[in-house]
């Protein structure tokens, strides 16, 4: 793959949990895993039309070198826009499963705790 394409800084992000020892109340936050530079994709309009055809809501694909500490529970932000993309699967390179990640998303306003 060439590198070129790879212009979007991304941070993928973890949700954690805190208890405050005093009223027990639990507070949300999402905490840095990495940053990194990928690509965001647009679902084609006729890609678009057949992933809503299955009710799902992906709208577009990010593909960044491959990483082995990802997962769906986690999300992706544009650091230039400060969008939300929610990972909706983990689809490695059909090669050698191991250069990069192929991370179907839909778009949030998953910013709780953010």
């Amino acid at each position: 793959m060439r590198l070129g394409p790879l212009r979007h800084k991304l941070r993928i992000e973890e949700q954690s949990q805190t208890q405050d020892g005093t009223t027990g109340a639990i507070t949300v936050a999402w905490e840095t895993v990495a940053t990194v530079y990928g690509a965001i994709e647009p679902l084609s309009v006729r890609n678009f039309l057949a992933a809503d055809a299955v009710q799902s809501k992906i709208e577009a694909n990010i593909r960044i070198r491959y990483r082995s500490d990802i997962n769906a529970s986690m999300r992706i932000v544009d650091v230039a826009t400060d969008q939300v993309y929610n990972i909706v699967g983990l689809l490695p390179d059909s090669k050698t499963g191991r250069h990069f990640l192929l991370i179907p998303v839909s778009r949030g306003v998953d910013n709780v705790g953010a």
